[in-house]
């Protein structure tokens, strides 16, 4: 193909085969093909090696791997009221991810394709490997299921939701090793790159059907089970998708309200199905904390505040409501700090890739568009009374469903689904300034540098509109990532 994918080998010392272990990466041109997939260790070295990649690639400090793209699918969305610091300010403000020229969107691409490259390395090269078939199968189911991975968020990103048109182009597929003389492809309708992920994933369930792990990094059968109930969502296979989250998240308990306060920074956590740890010596993607977490005194950036308005969405007796504080230092007075997100005291940080309560609403959202109201309340009812919110009520299909979406935002805030949920429902951004009838600052109290009360205004969204002073609509262009200037030149066939 013409962008020049050259899969990732690490060295094939391992201190042991754990992801937290310190890995050198070098070129695969240093290292003879042949003994990258001698045996099946060397295979699971590049395994975790385009694990390490997808996770603690350096493109820039606002660009720590996909953390990076988690965290724009944020700041593109309704709640995260972004300040004027250094990281995601243009993200925010649509002026960036429609560039085909800025660095994030050149980023983006070639990180998920690399990632889809060595995967199909390895799907295509380890059964050629020494080592047991059982050992065999679950790298290739692993491998399957990072590769469904990557195309699942090439697909949400890259091009508008399946249901809007499943025959709209959108990326092209790969699934065969790339070499320097590999021609680009052409763009492939959303079907198809759906039908892929399927098909990986539907792989994947049954070659790891049995398959063990020592860390939540490494993909078992939950974490497919939560990446199959993702996609059915996607492709509108309601029930499908409701059944795949009850089986994903049935080995994992709801946090206490103290574990739901504790910073969202550890992979030990009850809840996290799949995350990525972070070490002293490894510490890349848990740069992102620098934005997330306002609260911190070592954190440096944070950009991350909440809307105002996404504050009223709460009650009042929520576990959840008891993180807002407006903040009183100096430059920030009156933004509403979210302290969701909090580093640990070596300022570092895990990250939550899929939790049990992302599962539980998307069973109740399977649950309600498929018309079993009261699997889905239930569904709902489960995670509200974990943070001791108020129960839903009623039987009414459409206020059901658009309490869910309500949900997924107060519950997901901060972990990347702003933006994707805008664009599989079909929905819009939706920003407003923090003013009252008159047009006034909405005014807040705070405990002033003398400890005192004192009112100030309130700060909220400075982007209310995109970029060419139109309204936030569905559907628009603005919410696509754009494909990179570069790979259009090198390939023609886009």
């Amino acid at each position: 193909m013409k962008l020049k994918i050259v899969y990732i080998i690490l060295a094939l010392s391992l201190v042991n085969a754990s992801c937290k272990d310190a890995l050198e990466l070098d070129p695969t041109t240093s290292v003879p093909e042949g003994e990258v997939f001698k045996n099946t260790d060397n295979v699971a070295t590049v395994i975790n090696g385009t694990w390490k990649y997808l996770n603690d690639t350096y493109f820039t400090y606002a660009n720590p791997g996909y953390t990076a793209v988690m965290r724009t699918s944020d700041a593109m969305g309704s709640d995260v009221a972004v300040t004027t610091k250094y990281g995601y300010r243009d993200a925010y403000a649509f002026t960036e991810l429609t560039n085909n020229r800025s660095n994030r969107v050149n980023s983006f691409w070639i990180m998920l394709y690399k990632v889809i490259d060595n995967m199909n390395n390895v799907i295509a090269k380890v059964d050629g490997a020494e080592g047991s078939v059982e050992t065999k199968n679950v790298l290739k189911g692993r491998a399957k299921a990072l590769r469904a991975f990557s195309y699942l968020n090439l697909a949400t990103f890259y091009q508008f939701s399946y249901l809007k048109d499943k025959n709209a182009k959108s990326v092209p597929i790969y699934t065969e090793p790339s070499t320097l003389s590999t021609e680009g492809k052409s763009k492939s309708t959303q079907a198809e790159v759906y039908e892929l992920i399927l098909k990986d994933l539907k792989d994947s369930e049954s070659l790891l059907a049995s398959a063990s792990r020592a860390d939540k990094y490494e993909i078992n059968a939950d974490v497919v089970y939560g990446l199959l109930a993702r996609t059915y969502l996607q492709v509108g296979e309601w029930k499908l998708a409701a059944e795949y989250a009850e089986k994903a998240a049935q080995k994992y308990n709801l946090m206490t309200p103290s574990d739901y306060q504790a910073g969202f920074n550890d992979l030990g956590n009850s809840e996290w199905i799949w995350g990525h740890q972070q070490t002293n010596e490894q510490n890349v993607a848990s740069y992102t904390f620098h934005y997330l977490d306002v609260s911190s005194a070592g954190s440096y950036y944070y950009s991350f505040m909440a809307d105002p308005y996404f504050k009223d969405l709460f009650d009042t007796s929520d576990v959840r409501y008891a993180l807002f504080e407006w903040d009183n230092l100096p430059g920030r007075e009156g933004f509403l700090r979210y302290k969701k997100f909090k580093f640990k005291s070596n300022l570092i940080g895990d990250i939550v890739y899929m939790r049990a309560s992302e599962m539980v609403l998307i069973a109740a959202e399977g649950y309600a568009r498929a018309g079993e109201n009261d699997k889905a309340v239930a569904a709902l009812n489960k995670l509200r009374t974990a943070r001791s919110a108020k129960l839903f009520s009623g039987n009414d299909n459409g206020q059901l469903i658009a309490a869910i979406l309500v949900e997924r935002r107060k519950e997901l805030w901060g972990e990347g689904f702003a933006l994707s949920d805008i664009l599989r429902t079909q929905g819009k951004v939706v920003r407003k300034s923090y003013l009252d009838a008159e047009g006034k600052p909405i005014q807040v109290e705070i405990v002033g540098a003398d400890g005192k009360p004192k009112l100030v205004n309130g700060q909220g969204h400075r982007v209310i509109k995109f970029p060419n002073g139109s309204n936030f609509v569905e559907n628009s262009p603005y919410y696509l990532f754009a494909i990179p200037y570069e790979e259009t030149v090198r390939n023609q066939n886009l």
